[in-house]
């Protein structure tokens, strides 16, 4: 009984019913503007969006290594991180922090910001693992400890 009740007020009030949800999401979206626009969300395939400088919520020493694209230090698809983005300078592997969590290492590159796109063995956690092109320059950073700044 109550169903077909409701199909006649709804048959009977649906255009205006319409009408009001209209008129309500027009207000919201002039009451509550969004502060994104299209092209802010519309990125090439592996970039992620700037934010503004601010100081580091967290630095800490941890350990870090380097590593390149080769086949015996990845898994079978060496150019492709952990989040699905190609190897750059900037990417760097690592556990203990989130995909997407910005990272300076000051003492070595400055205001160089690196993306945390990728992860290591299980066995590393409070290790950083830095992408480089060339297996040389990887192997003449080798393992040393090093102050991070950590921009979540």
């Amino acid at each position: 009984m109550k169903r077909k009740h409701s199909k006649k007020i709804l048959k009977k009030h649906g255009m205006e019913f319409l009408v009001v949800l209209l008129v309500l999401t027009i207000g919201a979206t002039v009451i509550f503007p969004s502060t994104v626009k299209a092209d802010d969300v519309v990125r090439p395939y592996g970039s992620f969006p700037e934010s503004q400088q601010r100081v580091a919520p967290r630095a800490m020493t941890v350990t870090a290594t380097a590593y390149t694209s080769e086949v015996w230090q990845t898994d079978s698809t060496p150019f492709i991180t952990a989040s699905g983005t190609t190897v750059r300078h900037g990417v760097i592997a690592t556990n203990f922090l989130p995909i997407g969590a910005k990272v300076k290492i000051p003492d070595y590159y400055g205001d160089q910001i690196f993306v945390v796109e990728d992860r290591m063995n299980a066995r590393y956690y409070y290790r950083v693992d830095i992408w480089m092109e060339d297996i040389t320059e990887a192997r003449q950073f080798g393992v040393r400890n090093i102050d991070i700044e950590i921009y979540q």
